[in-house]
């Protein structure tokens, strides 16, 4: 599988068929190993270990495998990706620990409202595919600040362009870290601290050497590993609970039981939270309107332009060997990442009950807390400090508010709740690591090449060799992965917060510039720069002043949201001053120079030679 030159290169190209087709089968047959091994009595530390440590191995020889010093293959993957292949890729770049660890957690906890990441996170892609990955395809970049550099001119757009994929793609990444941590402290028995070091190290192996060569060839494997992996849970649980093997169109009865279930054991208001981890205080089945309806649509409108906004998700479309190639890819995207999107309600719901309806016998609202703490499964995820139950009433008895769970671990624990095999459990584990890893990967690869080629190579030392660019690359790669592993393991906020975080980032400084650079040939430069650098700093501010909130008060020492825009979806005052400073100071000063605008026109026209590729 070597592919680090042109003609090895071509031929891998011509057998992806063939040698994905091995590996999942290779996979498959690991898995009924590991299951075998379950039956003849091997512990399930041992099948824990063993899940991990073989994903990864493989995830590192293909990077290995990968390794290039073309300047092209370090940024693009040559340009060879089809479109199918680009689109598994896209989606486990998409499929992070977030969508995989931490979506169905946030639903099983929030209930209804949580399904607008749902909408935004799928959504997104229709403005990926009509507003930006075709046209910037076309432009021929290698980067987002390469097209901002290159459409408006001049280093301060590029440099700022930068600061603002820092930002948003290091909040992003230090949340996937965060969840290969959750991962391997579960997996492995070692301490969440030692566990985001240990995420690390797989994910630098899979991207430092073949850069994005090696991250799209590796992304593909570990899609394939995630959605097994997503998918064998639910459909076990949905055929043991009466709702069939697809379950997609049939849990509706479930949450309405849940909804029974939640009445009649009184769901309470929230006491204070054990551990760091969250009681259950939202019903689960409980869409409201008015200012819940605005929120809603806010929360769904921020996660789909900051989907359009993403550095290492746009990356992903100037790999095809055409704008067609481009355009098609999207639309794989989007079904691969359908596939997950479409079952975490479901896996969040069939979960929950699991554990509140006393007719199964995984239930566990209503029994003695004794018996409760005895469980496998409660005592496995306390030592770890995920899970917490405490008496507060003092009756011996589990009630639903005593009950405390970090939303983070809902789909890990999945498969211990539900008492399927352990062997699921590690099949999970691996999916996890695998869409955290693919994730970060992707992040850390465009922080990396944004600094090296954008911010070295753009603008420090344009005359450096391709040998410099990519020693100056893989540096930074380990850089920032250890800053992010260091954040990461100070646990300041929760995986899917984080992530709602980077996308506000993002949107506040990126999407509007992006969007006029390829609509609009009037916006300019001193537009740009005052749409991303007022902006992001409005957005930010914003964040700053809300952010700081007693919940248990329901207290805002600073300022309280405006119109319910809290501090999961900032974007929309970032994107507001965003636009306003963009149309407003290109209009207030020179429109752009008529070969800028002719090029403007061809970025428009969806075939033809790419306008900027030859000159890199």
């Amino acid at each position: 599988m070597a592919v680090s030159g042109g003609t090895k290169s071509s031929s891998f190209i011509d057998n992806l068929g063939k040698v994905y087709g091995l590996y999942t089968l290779g996979f498959l047959v690991f898995f009924a190993l590991m299951a075998i091994l379950e039956q003849v009595g091997v512990g399930a530390r041992a099948i824990g270990i063993g899940f991990l440590l073989f994903t990864i191995v493989i995830y590192a020889v293909i990077g290995w495998l990968s390794r290039t010093m073309q300047v092209e293959a370090y940024y693009v993957a040559g340009r060879e990706v089809p479109a199918l292949y680009n689109g598994m890729a896209t989606a486990a770049d998409w499929m992070s620990g977030a969508s995989f660890v931490a979506l169905a957690g946030g639903i099983y906890f929030g209930g209804y409202p949580y399904l607008g990441f749902v909408i935004g996170w799928t959504g997104g892609y229709v403005l990926v595919n009509a507003l930006m990955a075709p046209y910037l395809r076309k432009f021929g970049c290698y980067t987002v600040p390469d097209f901002i550099g290159t459409r408006y001119g001049g280093n301060l757009a590029r440099f700022v362009a930068v600061v603002v994929l820092v930002v948003a793609s290091f909040t992003y990444v230090t949340a996937q870290i965060n969840a290969t941590g959750t991962i391997a402290a579960r997996a492995l028995g070692i301490p969440f601290t030692l566990g985001v070091w240990f995420g690390l190290l797989g994910i630098l192996l899979c991207s430092m050497l073949g850069g994005m060569r090696g991250v799209t060839w590796t992304q593909v494997a570990q899609y394939i590993v995630l959605i097994i992996a997503y998918l064998v849970p639910v459909i076990w649980m949905s055929n043991a609970q009466g709702f069939g093997i697809i379950p997609h169109f049939s849990y509706g009865g479930a949450a309405q039981r849940i909804a029974e279930l939640e009445g009649q054991y009184g769901l309470q208001a929230a006491q204070e939270a054990i551990a760091g981890v969250r009681v259950l205080t939202t019903p689960h089945f409980d869409p409201q309107g008015g200012l819940d309806s605005w929120k809603f649509v806010t929360l769904a409108i921020c996660m789909m332009a900051g989907t359009a906004s993403l550095p290492h998700i746009l990356m992903r479309y100037f790999t095809t060997p055409s704008v067609r190639a481009a355009r098609k890819s999207v639309g794989w995207s989007l079904f691969f990442i359908f596939l997950l999107y479409f079952t975490a309600p479901a896996l969040a719901t069939l979960t929950k009950l699991q554990l509140l309806d006393p007719t199964l016998a995984t239930s566990i609202i209503g029994k003695s807390i004794e018996e409760v703490t005895n469980l496998d499964w409660i005592q496995n995820w306390s030592q770890v400090g995920m899970l917490a139950i405490a008496d507060q009433n003092g009756d011996s008895i589990l009630q639903l508010n005593e009950f405390f769970m970090r939303p983070d671990i809902v789909v890990l624990a999945t498969p211990e709740i539900a008492g399927l095999p352990y062997v699921i459990s590690g099949l999970v584990a691996a999916g996890g690591m695998a869409a955290a890893m693919s994730t970060a990967d992707g992040l850390l690869l465009a922080i990396a090449n944004a600094l090296s080629h954008d911010l070295y190579y753009k603008i420090i030392d344009p005359s450096a060799d391709t040998r410099i660019r990519l020693i100056v690359a893989r540096v930074l790669l380990i850089v920032i992965g250890a800053s992010a592993a260091l954040i990461a393991s100070l646990q300041l906020t929760g995986i899917l917060g984080a992530v709602a975080w980077a996308f506000c980032f993002a949107n506040s400084g990126l999407f509007f510039p992006l969007v006029l650079g390829i609509w609009w040939k009037r916006a300019n430069r001193q537009g740009a720069i005052a749409g991303m650098a007022l902006g992001f700093l409005a957005g930010s501010l914003y964040l700053y002043l809300v952010n700081d909130w007693d919940k248990a008060g329901d207290v805002y020492p600073l300022m309280a949201p405006w119109l319910g825009i809290d501090h999961l979806r900032f974007g929309m005052v970032g994107m507001a001053v965003s636009l306003v400073a963009t149309v407003v100071v290109s209009l207030m000063t020179a429109e752009p120079d008529e070969e800028t605008q002719a090029m403007v026109d061809e970025v428009r026209i969806p075939t033809g030679e790419t306008i900027i590729g030859k000159s890199h």
